[in-house]
């Protein structure tokens, strides 16, 4: 069984046929995934999709590249967003993480764009303590700053570190917080020299899988739509890599991302 521990299948381009790609996707073993929010609207879209399949669950959030949607609460005349977020994670628990929540330089790297970011990873760290909830980590370009928000504030049920994209050793400095490392299509690519060699460090009971579908679709499908069913591809490459049998790797995995997001296994 696999657990894809994030996904946006809140995207239009999965919506008009979402039955279709969730069967593709359970008949390569997927059973559960995490529906991930990236602003206001897809995060109530998220808690759509997990209110009605069993099978998705949702997380709640606003990225940082949506700064500008983004009305903190220390500075703002309208409704703070985090007072938004807290709405929607009301007596729902299908909500099960904060995210995708973190820092990202890639776009913009104004000093005023970044102070904010910060405040906003800072105001929904806070929330998901309030929730007693995992976050999940979005990081870009701001791996040290990152870090070192969460260091300063740290989360009391931890999460994931999404797509996770810095070197093996700040993926160790990460593991000592008590992150789990999340590995998507990027591990297939033949120029991810860095996300294999972070693969080789982290151990085993702290590796998770996603798609972050529809972006990052893995070998051979690379620049293409990244379908739910892919994630058995970068399954599949990760056990060769480390030379451990499919269904081992798919056993602890999916055992990691339940414990993780505190999820119950019903199936």
């Amino acid at each position: 069984m696999i657990f894809d521990t994030h996904i946006h299948l809140n995207d239009e381009r999965f919506l008009s046929d979402l039955p279709h790609y969730l069967n593709e996707a359970k008949e390569c073993g997927v059973t559960k995934f995490l529906c991930v929010g990236y602003d206001i609207e897809s995060s109530k879209l998220a808690i759509e999709l997990a209110n009605k399949y069993k099978e998705i669950y949702a997380a709640i959030g606003v990225i940082p590249t949506e700064h500008k949607q983004y009305n903190l609460k220390c500075c703002s005349q309208n409704k703070p967003t985090i007072e938004e977020i807290r709405d929607l994670a009301k007596n729902n628990e299908k909500i099960i993480a904060i995210g995708e929540i973190g820092l990202d330089y890639y776009w913009e790297n104004d000093p005023e764009i970044k102070a904010k970011q910060k405040q906003m990873f800072i105001e929904q760290i806070n929330l998901a303590n309030e929730l007693n909830l995992p976050v999940s980590i979005h990081s870009r370009d701001s791996i040290q700053d990152t870090f070192d928000i969460l260091k300063n504030y740290p989360v009391k049920r931890a999460g994931i570190m999404h797509c996770y994209s810095g070197s093996k050793e700040m993926a160790k400095e990460f593991l000592k917080l008590g992150y789990y490392i999340a590995f998507g299509g990027v591990l297939t690519f033949k120029n991810s020299k860095e996300t294999k060699e972070v693969l080789k460090v982290v151990p085993l009971d702290r590796i998770v899988f996603e798609t972050d579908a529809p972006y990052l679709a893995p070998h051979p499908f690379r620049g293409k739509l990244n379908e739910p069913k892919y994630i058995l591809n970068t399954v599949k490459f990760a056990g060769e890599f480390l030379g451990i049998e499919l269904d081992k790797l798919e056993e602890i995995t999916f055992s990691n991302s339940l414990k993780i997001l505190h999820v119950k296994n019903e199936n």
